[in-house]
Formats: C-alpha cells, structure tokens, sequence
C-alpha cells in the first residue's frame, strides 16, 4: 500500500492540469473560504447583537444547536435535489454547518467580558456602538476567533463529502478513487485533506497573534486551562 501511494504521489500525471492536485487543492480552499466567509457575514453580527443586548439568546442557542444536529451530507443532497446540481446548493450546506460554531463563539465572546469593563465604559459616557466596537469586540475576540477555526476545520472535512453531489476540490479526487477501487489514490487523497486543515488552522492562527492583543490571548488561555 505505502509503494502504490508513493507511486501515485510521483506520478506527474496527477499533478496537472485541472484534475490535478494543485488545482483541486485550490478549489477546495476557495469553497471553505466561500463559505466560512459567508457564514461570517451572517453570524458575527447576529452573535454581536445577541452578546450586547442579551436578546434572543435562548431561541438562537436552540437553533444553533438544531443545526448542528442537521446531517450535512443529507442537507446538501436535499438542496441540490431542489436547486439542482452545481456549486451553490453545496455550498449553502456547507454555509449552514459554519454557522452555528461561529455564532456561539462571538456571542461566547463578548458575553465573557467582564461587567466592570462595561461598566467603566459606560461611565466614561460611551454609546452603547462605542462599547460595543471599542470595548467589548476586541475583548470577544479570541473566542471569535476560536469559533471560525472550528468553523473551518469542519468545512475542511465536509466539503470532502459534498463531492458527492458534484462538487469540486480533494473530494472529488478521493471519491473517484473509491469508484473504481484506487485505494492508493484515496490514501493520497485524505492525506491532502489532512496538510490542507493543518495548514488552514495554522494560518488562522497567525491572524488571531496578529489581531488579538497578547494579553487578551494570554486570558484567554488561562479560562480554558481553567476549566
């Protein structure tokens, strides 16, 4: 098995042209970042909103963990049996699965910001926007930040599933693998998927260093050593 796997890696074939494992390497990239992205653009501010007001925390908790409990593969093939085949169905279930990881960690986020903190801003007479941009964001954000890792890792691994209804990237390497029974293609396959997930998390770490002051990560760090 190790001798067809590395024979399979050395093959040039297999690394060229847009089958090849550059290109689909890429493409499946730009579906996790697609969909994280979107998934960000609908839950960081839903999960702001509910840590400042406290507002309908209790029925976003239930939904949120309602869609986790969804089967991605499932919700993907009904979308696309309704949608039709092609990129968007897919990537709308992958959308959903984002979701809930990044929701929780920024309402998580900025409901860990200590009360005396927001307390101190408000009597230096800020709005409740400059609290919440000024003080209680930057506060929130290595949960936030914690919940879009998350986020990705599980669109890393499931956008390899989704290459069932079509879709493009390392999945649809391993599942052609598995069609005519190329284990080797299939080890090489779950192999990239893995360096790809590591790779990502490393360079979602590296922002969240750049982004997140030192001693609020060093906080952060102390609560989960902590519990």
């Amino acid at each position: 098995m190790i001798a067809d796997l590395l024979a399979w890696l050395t093959n040039p074939e297999h690394w060229r042209g847009a089958g090849g494992v550059p290109a689909q390497t890429l493409l499946h990239l730009y579906y996790c970042v697609v969909s994280v992205g979107t998934a960000m653009l609908i839950a960081v501010p839903l999960g702001l909103y509910i840590g400042h007001t406290g507002r309908g925390a209790t029925a976003v908790v239930a939904v949120s963990n309602a869609m986790r409990a969804l089967p991605t593969l499932g919700l993907v093939t009904m979308l696309v049996l309704i949608f039709g085949l092609g990129d968007t169905p897919a990537l709308a279930g992958l959308v959903i699965l984002a979701i809930p990881a990044i929701l929780a960690g920024t309402c998580a986020g900025v409901d860990s910001v200590p009360s005396d903190i927001v307390d101190a801003a408000r009597g230096m007479g800020m709005t409740s926007i400059q609290r919440l941009w000024r003080v209680e964001l930057p506060n929130a954000l290595p949960l936030l930040i914690g919940g879009v890792r998350s986020a990705m890792l599980q669109v890393v691994a499931t956008a390899t599933v989704a290459a069932y209804v079509n879709l493009g990237g390392l999945g649809r390497i391993l599942l052609d693998g598995l069609a005519v029974g190329h284990y080797e293609q299939m080890a090489a396959a779950a192999l990239f998927i893995a360096l790809l997930a590591v790779a990502v998390d490393l360079v979602l770490a590296g922002i969240s260093r750049l982004v997140v002051p030192r001693g609020l990560a060093l906080a952060a760090e102390a609560n989960r050593d902590g519990s």
